[in-house]
């Protein structure tokens, strides 16, 4: 199982829509995912409307014994292959500026205890499950937009992070932030996380204000700014409304933006290979 968070510490760059189109590439591609809404927002459940549950990822936070992770995962509306552990506002009471230990690691012991088979033995928490096999190869965690105690929770389970720009004058100083606080937290308790990259959301092409902020990234941060960007294309936000993946959005911009993810996806995939094989 891979945990990737998308993250940025910018509101209204998008982050949720790089999560939902990477979760829609990953399950064009028959790869078995899980979707973690850590926004007390809640937007990406919204989106993937999934079945109702007796539990929210904010009770998977009080206690993540896997009876309560089970009742907060649900498929999601978009069919078979993507499940959704749904948010909810009450996520926001999780979000202390200044977590304990124990605190932080909850959201890393629950995603361990995903592993087919295991019980809800009432262990008291900190005992895990008794799983020998992933149920899930992609775990995508959608983190809110501040360095709190979700953000570092996502952090701490995550193998790898994908921050998200957008191309404007605050891009940068988002990316620095979030680039900080990605080495922060693998210096404090996850050694194995790594960012992925910067993926910059919302691109118009021939805009001279966004050719020069992508340039500014690229001056910044180097080779960590992924060569593919998101277009801006109102076929994300149709297919949003809709509650559709935009891979299933049959438009020329839908198809546009798709290939993009598709090409996350496999770095993704790639990425994980190479922990393992290490």
């Amino acid at each position: 199982m891979q945990v990737v968070a998308t993250l940025s510490l910018k509101g209204g760059v998008g982050k949720t829509t790089v999560a939902l189109g990477l979760a829609g590439a990953a399950q064009r591609h028959g790869v078995s995912t899980l979707v973690v809404d850590l926004d007390p927002q809640a937007n990406a459940t919204t989106a993937l409307d999934p079945e109702p549950t007796t539990a929210t990822v904010a009770d998977v936070l009080d206690d993540p014994r896997p009876g309560v992770l089970r009742r907060a995962i649900a498929p999601s509306g978009w069919g078979e292959g993507l499940d959704v552990l749904v948010g909810a506002e009450q996520t926001e009471r999780h979000n202390h500026p200044d977590p304990g230990i124990k605190q932080l690691h909850r959201l890393d012991r629950a995603l361990q205890r995903l592993a087919a088979g295991a019980e809800d033995d009432g262990e008291p928490d900190g005992d895990d499950g008794d799983g020998t096999e992933d149920r899930y190869r992609l775990v995508i965690v959608d983190c809110p937009p501040s360095l709190g105690q979700l953000t570092r929770s996502a952090l701490s389970a995550a193998d790898r992070a994908i921050l998200v720009a957008d191309p404007t004058m605050f891009s940068v100083s988002g990316v620095q932030r979030a680039f900080d606080a990605v080495q922060t937290e693998r210096e404090r308790s996850n050694a194995r996380l790594q960012p992925l990259g910067v993926l910059v959301n919302r691109v118009r092409p021939r805009n001279s204000e966004h050719d020069f902020r992508i340039g500014e990234l690229r001056e910044l941060f180097g080779p960590l700014v992924f060569n593919t960007v998101v277009p801006d294309r109102s076929a994300v936000q149709q297919a949003q409304g809709a509650c559709l993946p935009i891979q299933s959005w049959d438009t020329p911009g839908a198809r546009e933006v798709s290939a993009v993810f598709t090409t996350l996806l496999g770095r993704v995939l790639r990425s994980g290979r190479t922990r393992t094989a290490s």
